[in-house]
């Protein structure tokens, strides 16, 4: 799969010489939240439709806005997950591309990167979602990899899925048949289980013991 694959050239950007009213146009023709603005193939920015449709002054050029224009791009070799950073970052549903002279040479749109990013092997392959938390300063992605791969499991990705109060969440796509063994090993090595799980071996016995302790009480 090669994500250039996706670079789309069916909206074609504007120019600082285009009306309010083109621009008004554009967005009233296609379900975008920004569209590009280039001169002589050089991308200057975006214009984001929140701005321009707060523009009263339909036939007035573009370039006497320039000032809401943001600037947001991707290059030919971003990856999945930089474009989606980029569009998360940018609030957009559109994101310009620039080739390595810096051309503009078409857009991603967001429903196509998801639609790359869903059916890929770490979304779609069967596999448990483990979710793990330690110490930013003591949690080890070597050590992750090894206590998976020690257990028999195959490891299909990991990130970062929270960072707070010196903390770090970590969040695993495991292949195994034995997800119970890998996670007591995650918390012999003192990881805490954020994630529930089935036939947790950890928590049914807490809650045998607890139910042993109510009992008792109630004697």
């Amino acid at each position: 799969m090669n994500i250039n694959d996706y670079i789309l050239k069916e909206i074609k950007a504007l120019s600082l010489k285009s009306t309010v009213k083109n621009a008004k146009k554009l967005f009233k023709n296609y379900p975008i939240t920004h569209f590009p603005v280039i001169e002589n193939g050089k991308l200057l920015g975006s214009f984001a439709e929140d701005d321009i449709q707060t523009i009263e002054h339909k036939e007035k050029e573009l370039v006497e806005y320039s000032y809401l224009m943001t600037s947001f791009f991707a290059d030919e070799k971003a990856t999945i997950l930089e474009l989606l950073k980029i569009f998360a970052d940018n609030n957009s549903t559109i994101i310009p591309v620039l080739n390595k002279d810096k051309n503009y040479i078409g857009y991603y749109d967001l429903c196509d990167v998801l639609d790359v990013f869903s059916t890929s092997p770490f979304m779609i392959e069967e596999s448990e979602t483990l979710i793990i938390e330690k110490l930013e300063v003591d949690y080890s992605m070597g050590e992750i990899s090894q206590i998976v791969e020690a257990n028999g499991g195959k490891l299909l990705g990991l990130y970062i899925s929270e960072k707070q109060n010196d903390f770090v969440q970590i969040t695993l796509k495991i292949v195994s048949d034995e997800i119970n063994e890998i996670i007591q090993t995650f918390r012999r090595y003192d990881y805490k289980i954020i994630s529930t799980h089935e036939n947790d071996i950890y928590l049914e016995d807490l809650k045998n013991r607890s139910e042993y302790l109510q009992k008792y009480l109630e004697m």
